[in-house]
């Protein structure tokens, strides 16, 4: 007896799902977070993406860890003031500061090691700035 079409293609949506990485990167997290079981958050998925789109997931959730590094470290950082509406920081100043930081929480170091660095960063562009 030969699979339909359908069968295929939700076996092979569940094999993207039930991978390692997706499940240890996105989906047992966010169920997590989102106080559901894993078979919920699958279900939700299976019916929110297409294949393309399952097939990609894990790298987009890569990519959208720095985006969501980025706007983290820009708020906390208070780089939205500093640079965007006061300008005593330069945009490339901010841009630098922020993709240093990400790239030292990829390679291992905790978010809030990195924040405390950045924070005496900025403090040091502050006083660059002011000539102090």
């Amino acid at each position: 007896m030969e699979m339909e079409d359908d069968e295929k293609l939700e076996l092979m949506q569940k094999r993207i799902v039930k991978s390692f990485a997706v499940q240890r990167d996105v989906i047992v997290p966010l169920s997590k977070e989102f106080d559901c079981t894993v078979e919920e958050l699958e279900d939700v998925f299976f019916h929110l993406f297409d294949m393309s789109s399952l097939l990609a997931l894990h790298a987009t959730h890569e990519s959208a860890q720095d985006i969501c590094l980025y706007q983290k470290f820009n708020a906390d950082l208070r780089l939205c003031w500093f640079n965007g509406t006061l300008e005593v920081i330069s945009d490339e100043d901010a841009e630098n500061l922020k993709m240093k930081l990400i790239n030292e929480v990829k390679n291992g170091k905790t978010y809030e090691e990195a924040l405390k660095e950045g924070q005496l960063e900025l403090f040091e562009l502050l006083k660059k700035e002011a000539k102090y």
